[in-house]
């Protein structure tokens, strides 16, 4: 099952943009532009993680920090224009996880996410697709028993795949989710797609397989 966002972002924008990425990357997600709903959500839809702005229309992010704090163990990233190192202590002394300032950049975001919910055991680390299996805390790749060596960037991309296993992801998405950015020759994805692609079927048939005009999919042939 995949784990429970709850993004909390008064600017729509934002919002949108956070949740859609959360979603790629294989979360489920709702988003709130304040937190009236709070106490419902947390009673009804059980995030595993909450994305909390600071500056809310009501109560503010500290306040529903506290509403969270006793009433769940969701985990917690702030995220505010807001970068001083009171508001920062402010909210880690209050019971976040991590803090984001904005402007940020959305892979970021989603990697500290990603590490929050790892560290609360809210997410496996460990991904298995036929006979291969990557773990992502520990930076190791088996396939058919066998490890695989990676570079980092190589790495970071399998992880990407790995964890929207079965669904096609295009160059951009790919862009985003890895580099961190969009307006890039997308020939670098297909030289790293490529190379991962070559060290994985050393071992056996292929898993990354290329949807035309779409993109890339991992998955395991029946």
């Amino acid at each position: 099952m995949s784990a429970r966002v709850l993004v909390i972002e008064d600017a729509e924008a934002i919002g949108a943009a956070v949740s859609s990425a959360l979603r790629e990357s294989g979360y489920e997600v709702q988003h709130r532009l304040d937190g009236r709903q709070l106490e419902a959500d947390l009673g009804r839809f059980r995030p595993d993680l909450v994305v909390l702005d600071v500056m809310l229309p009501g109560r503010d992010g500290f306040q529903l920090l506290e509403v969270i704090r006793r009433a769940s163990g969701a985990g917690v990233v702030m995220l505010t224009a807001r970068d001083g190192v009171p508001d920062r202590l402010r909210g880690l002394s209050g019971g976040a996880d991590d803090y984001v300032g904005k402007p940020f950049v959305l892979a970021e975001l989603v990697a500290r996410v990603s590490a929050v919910l790892r560290r609360l055991g809210r997410t496996p680390s460990t991904v298995q697709v036929g006979d291969l299996v990557v773990d992502a805390d520990a930076g190791v790749v088996m396939r058919a028993d066998q490890p695989i060596e990676l570079t980092a960037t190589e790495l970071r991309l399998l992880v990407y795949l790995a964890a929207q296993r079965g669904r096609v992801v295009s160059k951009t998405q790919i862009l985003t989710a890895v580099w961190g950015y969009e307006d890039y020759d997308p020939n670098l994805v297909e030289v790293h797609v490529s190379a991962v692609r070559r060290k994985l079927e050393e071992h056996g048939p292929r898993l990354v397989h290329t949807v035309r005009g779409l993109g890339y999919v991992l998955r395991a042939e029946e």
